[in-house]
């Protein structure tokens, strides 16, 4: 089925990818696609993140095999936000597409990085591309990871479309 979706997703959308200016993007970062990224250097990104940084974020694998399915994938726009000082990875974040015209999108922030407002940033990065391209954009968050939910509300206009079990938000992001 993801195969499908991708190509389907890639049919219709590929001729509307450009290159993003990512206009609100921090001095210091720049951004990657996920794809332009060596794998094993994604994989150590994620292993190094604490435990509870997984406890609401559980969007995929963040092993070898599932990083390298998703690269491959032309509808997950995954992009990585690099330090351009040391060209650590700082922070990770993705549209989930789907050929219908839905995306779902979602971010971490390594922990040496956090309180930076780079969340933010990236929330208003996959802003730029979904509805750049055209897409509905939807999120989960959980009222209990605080930063996130900030995040979430601070980079976007949103609508809470459903409140769902364990405190947790489906929301649709607005366009400004």
């Amino acid at each position: 089925m993801e195969c499908i979706n991708a190509w389907l997703f890639s049919l219709r959308y590929g001729k509307k990818l450009k290159i993003f200016s990512f206009s609100g993007l921090p001095t210091g970062y720049e951004v990657t696609p996920m794809r332009d990224v060596p794998t094993d250097k994604i994989v150590e990104f994620f292993s190094r993140q604490p435990e509870e940084a997984f406890e609401f974020f559980k969007p995929h694998g963040f092993d070898m095999k599932s990083i390298k399915r998703l690269q491959r994938n032309r509808a997950f726009l995954g992009y990585m936000l690099l330090d351009t000082e040391n060209g650590n990875i700082a922070g990770y974040c993705f549209n989930r597409c789907f050929f219908h015209g839905v995306g779902y999108r979602g971010r971490m922030v390594d922990v040496a990085y956090r309180g930076e407002g780079l969340g933010t940033a990236m929330n208003k990065l996959l802003n730029e591309v979904g509805f750049g391209i055209g897409l509905r954009l939807f999120e989960t968050v959980s009222k209990d990871n605080v930063a996130s939910y900030r995040s979430a509300l601070s980079a976007s206009k949103v609508k809470v479309v459903k409140e769902m079990p364990h405190n947790e938000l489906y929301l649709e992001i607005l366009p400004d």
